[in-house]
Formats: C-alpha cells, structure tokens, sequence
C-alpha cells in the first residue's frame, strides 16, 4: 500500500511541475496572439481592411521582383469624392471608400498587393500580362463606376480615375518609378472615365505638389465618360 501511495504522490508531483510550467507557456501564447493581431491590425487600414503604405510596398516589391515585366502597379483616385461627402455625409463617404476597396480586392485577386495610400488614393500592384492588360483595366474601370448602394437605400454615383504602369510600357521595373508614371498617366486622364496607360515620358513627368496637370497624348482605354 506504501508503494502505491509513493507512485501516486511521484505521478501528482510530475502532474502539478507540468501544470504549472505549462501556464507560463500559455499566457506567452495568449500574448503571442493578441499581439499578432495588434500588428496585424497596424498593417491594414481600419475603414477599408487594405493594406497600409508600408505593407502594401513590401508586398508590392516581392511581386515585382517574382514576375518582372508581367507586373502591373495600377493606382486609383477616387472623383468627386468630396462632393459625395458634402452633399450626402461622412458615412456615404466612408461606404463609397469601402466599395471601392471591396471592388479593387475583387478585380486584383488574392495575391496582389492592394493599399489605401490615404484619403481616397488606391494602389494596386498585381501580375498581369501585357496581353491582358487592356481588357483588364477595362473591366476595372466599369467595376469602379458601378453606384454604390447604402444601408439606407440612396445610392451613390460614383467615379474614379484609373492610371496604370508597367515595366514593359515605361521601361523600368524600378517600383517608385513606376508608381510616379502610373500617377502621371492618372492625372492626364482624370475625370476621361478610362484608363490611362503610362509611357515611358512619365516616369520623368514634372509634378506640382505631388500631382500634374493633364497633358495630351495618353494612351487611353476603358469607359467613356
């Protein structure tokens, strides 16, 4: 009987050191998740869930590097955004950003690096081959003014200007330039309803506060206005 109790108090004693150093592992895990999501949550924009500026680039700069010149850096600027906001209220405006994010996640695939850059600035950074390039801004285009329909039954017309760039159209494959032609190309068709496609004038384009003035000779496609 003796030696019974002794095995039973040597399993107790085992059973309790493994409890206990097991809570210590247990609270690191709680702790490892929660801040996996604090960090999770400093990497995405909270109105639309996309990517910040930061991970958005990093993301953006491994595609590049993985697909070379069937790499496509779209960006998007929303139109009359604004007047959406002055005319319907902050909430309409919150709810146009997010379709627009929704939209922009559909139309680039899971894959892809999309990023709110800020206010209504959009950024894209997908593979995609020169063959395609064409009917697939197109399609975004059409994405991108389809209404926005609210919670409380209004609806939204909505607009935005699409500028797109490749290492193939401007000749580099360098990211920021790439992002620079892509903006000029979207300043010189803003408010035209299509997408504009950057050359390889572009990624030297002078800007004024950022932003460029449009200027003639674009290649355009999309929807008309």
């Amino acid at each position: 009987m003796d030696s019974v109790l002794r095995v039973q108090a040597r399993i107790g004693q085992r059973a309790l050191l493994l409890t206990t150093a097991a809570l210590p592992l247990t609270g690191w895990a709680v702790h490892a998740v929660a801040l996996h999501r604090q960090l999770a949550a400093t990497r995405k924009d909270p109105l639309t869930g996309l990517l910040r500026r930061d991970s958005y680039t990093a993301r953006a700069l491994r595609i590049l590097a993985r697909h070379g010149d069937d790499t496509a850096v779209v960006l998007v600027d929303q139109d009359h955004f604004k007047a959406v906001n002055d005319t319907m209220g902050h909430a309409a405006g919150d709810a146009v950003l997010a379709a627009t994010a929704a939209r922009l996640t559909a139309w680039a695939g899971p894959r892809a690096a999309v990023g709110r850059l800020g206010g209504d600035e959009f950024a894209v950074v997908l593979a995609l081959p020169a063959a395609r390039l064409e009917q697939r801004l197109a399609q975004l285009v059409r994405m991108l003014h389809t209404p926005v329909v609210l919670e409380d039954g209004r609806t939204v017309d909505v607009a935005a200007s699409v500028g797109a760039a490749t290492p193939h159209t401007v000749g580099y494959r360098d990211l920021t330039v790439l992002q620079r032609a892509a903006d000029a190309a979207l300043y010189d068709g803003k408010h035209s309803g299509r997408a504009a496609v950057a050359s390889p004038a572009h990624t030297t384009a002078p800007a004024i506060n950022g932003r460029r003035p449009g200027r003639p000779g674009t290649a355009l496609w999309g929807r008309a206005a």
